[in-house]
C-alpha cells in the first residue's frame, strides 16, 4: 500500500482544510497502456476505491491508482508561491 511522508501528510490535510468540501485527495490512475495519475480534492471515495488514512491524512485511491502505487512512497513539497509539488519513489 502506498506510503506517504510525513510532508505528503501535512499537504494532504492542509487541502482538506482549506477546502470545505474536501475531506482528502483522490488519485486516479490513466489506462494501462499510458500509465499517468492526476491528482485532486474529493470528499469521499468512489466505489472500488482504496482509502489510506495516515497521520491524520486521507487519501482515496481508485483501482489503478492502488496498483501502480502500491509499492510507492508520496512525498510533496510547497514551492515559495504555494505550488504544490508531488514526487514518487520506491518502498524500501
Amino acid at each position: 500500500m502506498l506510503i506517504l511522508t510525513d510532508n505528503a501528510s501535512a499537504v494532504v490535510k492542509g487541502f482538506a482544510d482549506q477546502i470545505p468540501e474536501a475531506t482528502g485527495l483522490r488519485i486516479t490512475g490513466g489506462p494501462s497502456d499510458a500509465p499517468a495519475l492526476e491528482v485532486a480534492p474529493a470528499n469521499d471515495a468512489e466505489p472500488g476505491d482504496a482509502v489510506l488514512e495516515q497521520d491524520g491524512a486521507t487519501v482515496y485511491l481508485d483501482e489503478s491508482a492502488t496498483l501502480l502505487l502500491d509499492d510507492k512512497v508520496l512525498d510533496a513539497a510547497v514551492d515559495p508561491e504555494g505550488k504544490v509539488e508531488f514526487a514518487l519513489a520506491q518502498q524500501g
